[in-house]
Formats: C-alpha cells, structure tokens, sequence
C-alpha cells in the first residue's frame, strides 16, 4: 500500500515527518476489506500503532473532505489505559490531523476537571482520555457522545488488568450503536475476543506481519547472578552499555524508591516513574529523559505502560515480570521503528525455572551469561574515549591548543584527557567471579560398594521417615552419613543399607530407641512389592497406629455371612469397634456425666435467674404501665425499671444482675442454657 490510498491532510503530515514506508499494522488498516468494518487488530509494541488508527478513522471523520466539521460534538475517541499514554497518543494526532483544523482535547486522571471542562465546552472533534476520567465527564454531561463515528481502544489488553472493563463498558454503550470500534491490542486474550463480541459487529481480526517474531530488533539477554550481586550487576550493566536513555523495571514502587536511592548515590542521572507521583511530577520525569538531563528511569510496569522515549537503547528488568506479555510489553520500550535495543533479565539462582518459562512463553531466544564485571566495564569506556569525536574535530583556533601542546607536553595533555573523561562516570562495582550455578545437575547415583541390609521395626504406620531415622542410626552405631546407603521405608518395616566395613558395630540386633529394633538381615530384602501408602497424621502424643472408622466398617462388612440371593444384602451398621463380630447384641447404657460442681454463689444466682424467667408453659400476664416492680402477675416485669411516659416502652437497664468471678447469667436464656463452668479454682 502507499500513501496514496491516505487522505490528503494526512498524506502530507507523514510526508513532512519523513515517513517513506509504512509499517505492518499500517498498512493493514489500509486494505480494502478493512475499509469502514470494525477492526480487532495485533500488533508489537512500537510498530506505530497510534498513527495506524489515526489514517484507519480518517475516512470516517473527513467524510471526503479535507477539513473535519466545526459546531459539532466529538467525532473520535480514543482510550489509552495511563495518563502518559494519553497525552502521547493526543500529541501524535495532533501532528496527523493538523491540516484538517482538528482540536483535541485530552481527559486524564491527575488533571484539572474544571479545565477539561471548558475545552469540551468550545468545541472537539478528537477527544483522548483514561477510562475514569471520560466516565466522568459523560456522567457530568461535559462530554456528548451522541455524534460519535470512531471509539478507539489502544492497549485494549492492559485496560481489561487494571480492572477498567465496566468503565469501557459504560462508555462504549453511551455512544450511538452505528459507531466504528477499532480494538488494538498487543496481545489478543480470550478477554479481549469477548470484549470484541460485546462492542464489535463484525470485527475484521487483522494480525500485523511480524506478530508471530516478537520484536526481531531488541537482543535479549539474561544474566546470571549472585543474589548479594544483584543491585551491582543492574550498574554494570548500565555503565557497560552508556545507553542514551535505559529504563529499569521493578514489580514495586518501594523497589523503585529503593533502587532510586542506590543509583543517586552512586552518581547516576535518575528519575523514577510509579503511580505514587502526582502528574506534574511526572510529567517533569518524562521531560527530563527527553532533554537528556535524566539517562535512567526507574519505573513499575503501570507507570511506564505505552510511553515512548527517544532514544531508550537498553530495558533492565531489575525484577522479573509477572508473564510472558509484560515481559513483550516491557521490552516493547526498545527497539522501536527499526531502531536496536538490548532487554536485559537479572536471574538469580532462585529465578532460573521462572525466566525459562517467561521466554518461552514469549517466543523469544535470550544468550545467558554473566554480567559484564567491572574489568569489561573499563575496557569498555577505554574504547568509547578513543572513539570520542573531540580526538578527530578540529578547532577553529587552534591557539591555545599549541600554546597548551608548547607548556606541558604531548603526554599530559593525554593523561589530562583520560582523567577528565573518567571523571563523573559511577566506578563500576566488582561481581562474584563465579556466580553460583542457575540449575542444580542431577547427581550421579552413588556407588556404594558392598553392604549389608537391616531391617529395622517400624514403617508408614509408626510415621517413620528416611530423615528421621537417618541420624537415630548414626547416633546408635557411631557412624557418619556416609556409611549409610538406601534406606526403603515400607507399611509396617523400614531397611536400611550399612557398609560392610561399619557393619559389626550394630551386631545381629540393636535397640536404636525404646521399641525400635535394628535387626542384621541375611541377603537383601524384596522390593518388588510397591511401598503402601502413607497414612493420615496422628496427633501429636499418639503412639498407636492410626486406623480409618471406613476401614472397620469395610472389614466388618467383609466378616458378615453372604446374604441369600433372593434377599437383599443388608446395610452393615456402623462400626464403632475393631471387631463388630464381637461386639454384645445388647448395648450397654452409656456412663452417666458426672454432675458438675456448683458453688454457693453460683446456686443463688441460678436460682435468682430461674425465678426471673417466666416459664415456658405459662401465658404472657399483661403489662401494666402502673404500679411498683414486682413478679406478680400483671405487674411490671421483675427486675426491671420503668422510663418513660406511660404506655411506652420499658427504657433502663436489668438490674439485678448477679455478676462476680463466676461471670454474668443472662436474663434470656438463663432457665434453658445449661450452667457455665466456674473459672479458676471453684
């Protein structure tokens, strides 16, 4: 496709941008049967989707025309999922539609309501927003979204994690149905595919070329460290590469605080990004990478979503990503429209299993190795100093240049030079030569030579375990652990293998511990049988073996005669004694509870209580709002006390009440619920 296809205004702005080519996803947009059709399109982070979008709604918004339509409300939408997204697409529309006397107006989070206001108020064809802040406006009725055409949703995916799907859902249904919805997306999840069936009619699903080789210009690279290491290394490896801009991800803001302090201390040019800073703050991150005054951001993953800096040659992911597509979003900050990046992950021993699936979920091939140490750091800056453009550019006046070449001589100046280029540049920080291995190798199976087998009387059922027997039988023998080879612990017996030089120490029989006997054996036990299977755990303090009740009631079953053909089986009753055969056809009355103990104050307050309970039996008697508290019939309830105006309510407290260390006897329940226990001694 060329640009031919575009609309005029359009067609110029990226002409005096100095678009020669256009990318994939572009393109894509651009093809007949994507012409006026919703559109579900996939493309890499940095493969210019903003300016994708911008020519693909064109058509609809120009209507043929070179010019866009005043005294109207808003024709376009655009969502973004952070504040800095937001403002980064408005700014690349703004340069697109130029020509066209667009006015767009951006709706962001952290920004002054009162201002977005008075913008929509005069007038806005394009509007860009966060989802909040837009549902905000529609509710308010600031925002009109009765004439839109196009509603565009980027980074669709990262919108549905942070949660925004009922606000996209309020929007999008506040919109006329007739609407085009163009979804672009970095990854297309079931979430999305359902959100495009919601939203979209018939959607044309468009997969940008290059989808299925993530980000083919960014080197990945994943560097072995020692945990101690881990900060040093993320130094190295900024000071080894010098990029013009690098950014380092962390999963916290109080990692990002930390990682800040460390860096600034060091002599670094930092700035951080997390969602704890105002916009202003921000904002003034950003523009400090942009004018160079800043060469390092530390971020989050939400801080940094879909921001672009010019520039960013080096990504570190200080901490590694949650999944495969942060780490594609993350890494998607390099290597944009052609240029080369590096994405480095910092893999402790702990991480490795971790960093192997996120790249192979990703797709992608990292080289391992280690990071660059602070030798390779040196010869690293030694070669950028000779290639230093002031060692090949001229002066206009080369005056004081003789004059400096006449006094100190050749050698020092040179010296002069490296000192002066060392200078203001962090030391690089010395790294463990070896770092510890990232994956343990199986190890070999040992050769034990000749031995001797013990049977030893415990197994599953007393809870026996290989690391708890293990040293029992070095304390009994006088032994080391490398004396001892297998030990197999079946259901009911455990076997272990001794050395045939340590052998004797244990005779024919020991007792390694009160009840457990380690019996010499005279050939090798029989392991064809597999080991039973553990048991459930006992109690603490509890000795026997443990056995199921379904177990007994199996056994049970299994002992009964077989019941005639003709009449069904009958259901076993429930086993409550190992053997139900010898249980009594007559069943013994259950012991009688022993009566608890009740001291006098107790007595007297149960007493008290029971006399204050109407029972159960007994008709309610009337109230009458005259009269001194008495338990008559008729009369005010005992124990209480009349507030009030006659014929309300009984106001006040009970009183009456026993109280005292025995506890306090509720008036409620005291003639049914059966007597407390006395605390401490009764």
């Amino acid at each position: 496709m060329t640009q031919n296809e575009i609309a005029a205004p359009l067609a110029a702005a990226l002409a005096e941008r100095g678009y020669a080519t256009l990318t994939s996803v572009q393109q894509a947009v651009l093809n007949p049967e994507a012409r006026g059709r919703d559109l579900l399109v996939s493309a890499q982070t940095g493969s210019g989707k903003t300016v994708a979008f911008g020519i693909a709604a064109a058509p609809d918004l120009l209507d043929g025309g070179e010019h866009l339509p005043t005294d109207t409300a808003p024709l376009a939408l655009a969502i973004a999922p952070t504040r800095e997204l937001a403002l980064q697409v408005a700014a690349e529309l703004s340069w697109l539609y130029a020509a066209t006397g667009a006015r767009i107006v951006t709706c962001v989070g952290g920004m002054d309501y009162r201002t977005e206001r008075r913008a929509l108020d005069r007038g806005a064809q394009i509007v860009v927003g966060t989802p909040g802040r837009l549902r905000d406006h529609i509710e308010r009725g600031s925002l009109d979204l009765s004439a839109l055409r196009v509603a565009v949703l980027d980074e669709a995916d990262e919108m549905l994690d942070l949660g925004f799907r009922e606000d996209l859902e309020f929007i999008l249904q506040s919109a006329p149905e007739d609407r085009r919805t163009l979804m672009f997306s970095a990854t297309v999840p079931p979430a999305i595919e359902k959100l495009a069936k919601d939203f979209q009619r018939d959607a044309l699903r468009v997969a940008a070329m290059g989808e299925a080789r993530q980000h083919g210009d960014i080197a990945y690279r994943a560097l072995s460290v020692a945990m101690r290491d881990r900060e040093n290394a993320i130094f190295n490896l900024l000071r080894f590469y010098e990029a013009r801009t690098a950014i380092v991800f962390c999963k916290t803001r109080a990692n990002v605080n930390h990682l800040l302090a460390r860096m600034g201390n060091r002599g670094f040019r930092v700035v951080a990004l997390s969602g704890e800073l105002s916009q202003q703050e921000r904002t003034h991150a950003l523009q400090a990478l942009r004018d160079g005054r800043a060469r390092v951001c530390i971020a989050t993953d939400v801080a940094a979503r879909g921001i672009d800096l010019p520039g960013l040659e080096l990504v570190i992911h200080a901490d590694l990503p949650t999944n495969s597509e942060t780490l594609l979003h993350r890494s998607g900050r390099t290597g944009r429209a052609g240029a080369k990046g590096v994405s480095a992950l910092i893999v402790t021993p702990s991480d490795y299993k971790k960093a192997q699936r996120l790249l192979q979920g990703a797709k992608v091939v990292a080289d391992w190795g280690k990071a660059p140490s602070a030798e390779e750091v040196g010869a690293q800056d030694d070669l950028r100093m000779l290639d230093h453009p002031a060692l090949t550019t001229g002066l206009e006046d080369m005056t004081v240049a003789h004059d400096l070449l006449a006094r100190v001589g050749p050698e020092q100046i040179a010296a002069a030079f490296v000192q002066l280029w060392r200078e203001g540049r962090p030391p690089p920080e010395e790294l463990t030569d070896t770092p510890p291995p990232l994956a343990a190798a199986p190890r070999a199976p040992r050769e034990f030579g000749g031995s001797v087998w013990f049977s030893l009387s415990v197994g599953h059922t007393g809870r026996a375990e290989a690391r708890w027997l293990l040293p029992k039988i070095c304390e009994a023998g006088g032994i080391t652990r490398d004396a001892i080879g297998a030990i197999r612990v079946r259901e009911h017996e455990s076997y272990v293998q001794i050395a045939t030089a340590e052998a004797p120490r244990f005779g024919e029989a020991v007792e390694i511990e009160p009840g457990l006997m380690m019996t010499r054996m005279a050939g090798e036990p029989s392991f064809d049988r597999p080991a039973a299977p553990r048991p459930h755990r006992k109690p603490a303090g509890d000795k026997s073996p443990r056995t199921r009740k379904s177990d007994v009631a199996s056994k049970a079953a299994s002992d009964l005669p077989a019941a005639p053909a003709s009449v069904p089986a009958p259901r076993p009753a429930r086993a409550w004694a190992p053997d139900l055969a010898a249980a009594p056809d007559v069943t013994e009355p259950a012991a009688p509870r022993a009566k608890p103990r009740w001291s006098a104050a107790q007595k007297a307050a149960k007493s008290k209580a029971a006399s204050a309970s109407p029972r159960e039996d007994a008709k309610p008697a009337a109230f009458k709002p005259k009269g001194k508290a008495s338990g008559k019939p008729g009369g005010k309830p005992a124990g209480f006390k009349l507030a009030g105006k006659p014929g309300g309510k009984p106001g006040g407290k009970p009183v009456g009440k026993p109280k005292g260390r025995q506890g306090v006897v509720r008036r409620a329940d005291a003639g049914n619920a059966p007597p407390r226990r006395p605390k401490g001694r009764g």
